[in-house]
């Protein structure tokens, strides 16, 4: 009597757990992921019946911010525990947005569990790593973008000097992109004094840009000397100003801005280092009088700028 009563409330207890359990995975929203550019992966943490997960009727795909364009389903391939399965589309996905995937009524041996929301985009190491490498490469500041060139052309004579103008104008870039990040985030949004982002980051710069050059001064005063008043142009260089605008105008969040301003800084040193090397080369080599000097540095700079086109359309993720 005893045992069966314990079956019992047993039985009602695990029936209890089971519509609560169900109940929370018809209401909760999952994550999934890209598979490639025409894919999406999404768990359902329970296996699923095949039938049910074949039919491309039960799924509804559409950008979170335009729910009304719902995006047609191709096919649909489970994996053999029936937990995982992959969408697959016939267009390419952009995946640098925000995907909503509805599962309507899952079915689970024979029962059905509810439908479920996932929500897809690219997980924060592969943005990071995305914009590291566009602003090093796919979008360099100085053969894409053709900024910084004064100092670009001004110190890349010699490998010593542009190695230290690479490390000195990485250092400024980062301190700067997450000290403005701060200041507009915190200070210019809360006070509603956007339009004067330009005065906040140009003194903003102006002051790490005075730090390091104090410390040249003391730790390393050949280098101070080599660098001159390209030194000074740092505060007001296009690229150090161009980091925390795009940082401000695109909404990074802290983690972004920093990685920004450090790959557009690697960019930046990346190109003093190789047209370093090509001009120390010019230097002995039989140069006609009208390119000598700046025409020849121009057309290697703009060789430089074919070659990293190559980079174009470059996507890891």
């Amino acid at each position: 009597m005893k045992i069966s009563r314990f079956l019992v409330n047993a039985g009602m207890i695990f029936m209890l757990l089971l519509m609560v359990v169900g109940s929370v995975f018809g209401e909760s929203v999952g994550t999934g992921s890209f598979n490639k550019d025409k894919g999406i992966e999404i768990s359902f943490g329970v296996p699923v019946d095949k039938n049910w997960a074949d039919n491309t009727a039960n799924y509804s795909v559409y950008e979170k911010p335009d729910p009304d364009i719902r995006i047609p389903v191709d096919s649909v391939l489970l994996d053999p525990r029936r937990i995982n399965a992959t969408l697959q589309f016939k267009d390419a996905l952009n995946t640098s947005a925000e995907y909503v995937v509805e599962a309507k009524d899952i079915s689970s041996e024979g029962k059905i569990l509810g439908s479920r929301q996932f929500e897809v985009k690219k997980g924060q190491a592969q943005v990071l790593l995305s914009i590291l490498l566009g602003a090093m490469l796919i979008n360099n500041f100085v053969f894409t973008k053709y900024l910084g060139l004064c100092i670009f052309f001004g110190v890349s004579q010699k490998k010593e000097t542009a190695i230290g103008m690479g490390i000195t104008f990485t250092m400024v870039m980062v301190l700067s992109a997450i000290m403005c990040w701060a200041l507009f985030t915190y200070v210019l949004q809360a006070l509603h004094l956007g339009f004067l982002k330009i005065i906040v980051f140009i003194g903003t710069v102006a002051i790490f840009v005075q730090a390091v050059d104090t410390i040249l001064r003391k730790v390393n005063p050949y280098l101070f000397r080599k660098l001159g008043v390209y030194l000074v142009l740092i505060v007001t260089n296009c690229i150090i100003l161009a980091v925390p605008l795009i940082n401000a105008d695109s909404g990074n969040g802290p983690f972004a801005s920093l990685t920004l301003g450090l790959g557009a800084g690697i960019g930046f040193a990346i190109a003093l280092f190789l047209m370093s090397c090509v001009r120390e080369k010019l230097e002995v080599s039989r140069v006609p009088p009208t390119f000598q000097g700046l025409p020849i540095a121009f057309i290697v700079t703009g060789l430089f700028a074919l070659a990293f086109l190559g980079f174009s359309g470059l996507s890891i993720f």
